[in-house]
């Protein structure tokens, strides 16, 4: 056997567990070259995000973007509105190589995200504004519009669900939050089928962070320095990310939500984003392997996708302990 041909079989055997693979990275190179095709048809990959940090790396990293700045600053566009134009064209690219996807998939995968300027995030209408204009702008039906999961936010996310719009909801860290997000989905639902909108034409992710949550409890057991504090290093975030799980299928199961599937909703998917693993003593795979199961995301970056292609062993659920 190939090692292409075993590559592929530890990545497709995650998406036919129903956990799809989405990449943590973007950048025009990756679309131009024919890579993103490459990782679809022979890497499982099944979505792209994006947030202006991986796209400001995209940008100063390469001279893939020279030529259109060049042009963009003849126009006189300041640096917001370039920076707005190169991210837009990067995402619409995605979208168009993703779109085959998004169609095999009945529009459940094939999905590129862009955020909403991160410096609205305490700002509801302004959020809201800016998620239309992108909404507009990119104009391709398998967009996701990342909103960011502060309070402000909230509100945001029922108001553009509402009106047809499909979001990723971003930057969520806490299960009370998590709780907050989901009822924002299931209302901005419910007002989406008062206006008339084909609930099944709209989507949505939750995102939860793993890596960043054992980041910060890893530095306080390290600060507690105990034996049985050390033993607890590692386990935070992917027991935080199961009990995550369990909120999710607890909302499958509620009457609200059944209304809503009764009318052709999807459900949010849980998405796990922040799998990079940031202390070398883990397993460069363990954000992955550990949080299998059906009905979720989990998006890595290039490194980590290669790492569970290379050697990740795949259980057949890891979440739920089947």
């Amino acid at each position: 056997m190939s090692v292409a041909a075993e590559v592929n079989e530890r990545l497709a055997r995650i998406t036919e567990l129903g956990t799809s693979i989405w990449l943590d990275q973007i950048r025009l190179n990756l679309v131009e070259s024919g890579e993103l095709e490459r990782l679809v048809k022979f890497e499982s990959l099944r979505g792209v995000t994006s947030n202006p940090a991986i796209l400001e790396k995209a940008i100063l990293g390469s001279d893939d973007y020279d030529e259109l700045i060049e042009q963009a600053a003849k126009e006189g566009l300041d640096a917001h509105a370039i920076y707005e134009r190169l991210a837009v064209k990067t995402v619409q690219d995605a979208c168009d190589v993703l779109r085959p996807v998004y169609d095999a998939t009945g529009g459940v995968d094939g999905r590129a995200s862009i955020e909403v300027d991160p410096r609205l995030a305490y700002d509801t209408e302004a959020t809201i504004a800016e998620a239309r204009a992108l909404w507009w702008r990119v104009d391709r039906p398998n967009l996701f519009i990342k909103i960011p999961a502060a309070r402000q936010g909230l509100p945001a996310i029922a108001a553009c669900l509402a009106e047809g719009i499909s979001i990723n909801v971003t930057l969520i860290f806490s299960l009370a939050r998590y709780d907050e997000v989901i009822d924002a989905f299931l209302a901005g639902l419910e007002r989406a089928r008062q206006a008339g909108h084909d609930l099944a034409q709209i989507a949505s992710v939750a995102s939860f962070f793993v890596s960043r949550v054992d980041t910060e409890v890893d530095a306080r057991l390290d600060k507690i320095g105990t034996v049985a504090a050390a033993a607890l290093r590692g386990r935070a975030a992917i027991a935080n990310a199961r009990l995550a799980y369990q909120h999710y299928e607890r909302m499958l199961a509620s009457p609200r939500w059944a209304a809503l599937a009764a009318a052709g909703a999807r459900p949010q998917r849980p998405l796990w984003a922040s799998t990079s693993v940031k202390d070398p003593a883990y397993s460069d795979t363990m954000y992955v392997t550990k949080l299998v199961a059906p009905g979720v995301v989990n998006t890595m970056p290039e490194a980590t996708l290669r790492a569970v292609a290379d050697h990740g062993q795949i259980p057949a659920d890891s979440v739920r302990g089947h």
